[in-house]
Parts: structure tokens; C-alpha cells; sequence
């Protein structure tokens, strides 16, 4: 996204106390299943919103393009967010009140429920630091990788969190699969409008924990955040 840049974490955390700091997290889990028993999910990869997007058509088996007999691998997630955007669970912190991690832990479950209190992320899920043009917030972000088990119970209990309704509308698993039409999956989603640097965070984690095979945006032709 125009305008913003990558921070190391020592960089952003020197920063004066006119900066405000928020942290947000992708949680992702190995997902062993496949759609229309042919396409491997690969993982499960939540993501949170606001508004529902526009409903895309539902796609037939027979537009399923992979080879039978592939591996399953990954889940990831989002959120859809009260401004009708795409992003990551978390919010404001202070790094002071416990740091980072603390803060967003709190975040997790404030915005996700109970079930996020049964995982903690820690200073090894750190991915990367942006800063925002004139907005002297620093995005802090983060991957956890959970089990399915973790990742579903995360989903069922979304609703019942405090934020849900308010500042969450609802966790979207992020599709990581391309059907034959070269648009619907991957592709098509990534059309979807993102908060900040959430799509450039998604990226480069697909692409840096493997959640999407080798090659694969290249083949699809999505950029990549530079």
C-alpha cells in the first residue's frame, strides 16, 4: 500500500511516545480436507470483516481445477470489521502494560471469545512492523499456528465474544485454492477491500510459512508487497 513502510521491531518500539502501537495476528491450522473431495484446502486461515462481502456465485464440482490423489495442508482466517474491511484480529496496545504480546493476547480475546485464551502468542509468531503515512501508528503483526481443533473452536465461539457485533461482524477462512477459471479462490478474494496493510500481510505470510504452493502467485499472477 502506498505510503507505508517496514519497520524493524527494535525501529518501531524506539519510537517516541507520540506513536501509538497496534498488534494484530494471523491465526492459521493444517486443514486435511479438500473441496468437492478434489481440491485441498491446505490450511485454515481466519481473517475478520465488517459488512458481509457480496456473495460470489457458488462454483460447480466440474470447475474444480486439480489434479485427484494432492496432499491437504492449511486453514487461515480474517475478520470482517465494522468499516465493511478486510483484517486480522488485535488492536491498539501498550508497550508498556506487559508489551506487545500481552496486549494483543487481550485483543484475542476481547474480539475472538474464550477459546483465545487457550493459545498465547508469543514474541516467535512475530512477522513484521508497518508504519502508516501520517498516522503515527506502527502495525505490528503477528502468526500463530494452531491446531484444527483450536481453529474451529475459535469460530464457534466468535460470536459470543464481547467485540462481536461491534467492532468484529465475523471470521472468513481465506481461500488458498485457484479454481480452473483462473478468478474464483484466491484470486477473487484478494479483490475484497483490506484495513491498512492487512493484504500485504497476508502475502507475504502465504508465501513465507508455505501456505500456498511454491510458485503459486507467481503462476496466478498476484503481486507481491515489495
Amino acid at each position: 500500500m502506498a505510503g507505508i513502510r517496514k519497520l524493524e521491531l527494535e525501529e518501531a518500539l524506539a519510537l517516541g511516545s507520540g506513536w501509538r502501537h497496534a498488534c494484530h495476528a494471523l491465526l492459521y491450522a493444517p486443514d486435511p480436507g479438500t473441496l468437492f473431495g478434489r481440491i485441498p484446502l491446505r490450511y485454515a486461515v481466519l481473517v475478520r470483516g465488517a459488512a458481509p462481502p457480496r456473495p460470489a456465485p457458488s462454483p460447480s464440482p466440474g470447475d474444480a481445477g486439480r489434479a485427484p490423489g494432492r496432499p491437504c495442508f492449511p486453514l487461515p482466517q480474517m475478520q470482517m470489521r465494522f468499516d465493511g474491511r478486510l483484517g486480522f484480529p488485535g488492536g491498539f496496545v501498550s508497550v508498556h502494560d506487559g508489551g506487545l504480546e500481552a496486549g494483543l493476547n487481550r485483543e484475542l480475546t476481547e474480539e475472538l471469545g474464550k477459546a483465545a485464551a487457550d493459545f498465547r502468542v508469543e514474541r516467535a509468531d512475530y512477522r513484521s512492523s508497518h508504519a502508516g503515512p501520517g498516522t503515527r501508528i506502527v502495525a505490528h503483526f503477528y502468526a500463530k499456528r494452531l491446531t484444527l481443533q483450536q481453529l474451529v473452536a475459535v469460530e464457534m465461539g466468535a460470536p459470543r465474544a464481547k467485540d462481536h457485533g461491534l467492532e468484529v461482524l465475523g471470521l472468513v477462512r481465506v481461500p488458498l485454492y485457484t479454481l480452473r477459471d483462473g478468478v474464483g479462490g484466491l484470486p477473487a478474494f484478494l479483490e475484497n477491500s483490506f484495513i491498512g496493510a492487512a493484504k500485504e500481510q497476508l502475502l507475504e505470510a502465504l508465501q513465507d510459512l508455505e501456505l500456498v504452493e511454491p510458485g503459486s502467485f507467481t503462476a496466478r499472477k498476484i503481486a507481491l508487497p515489495r
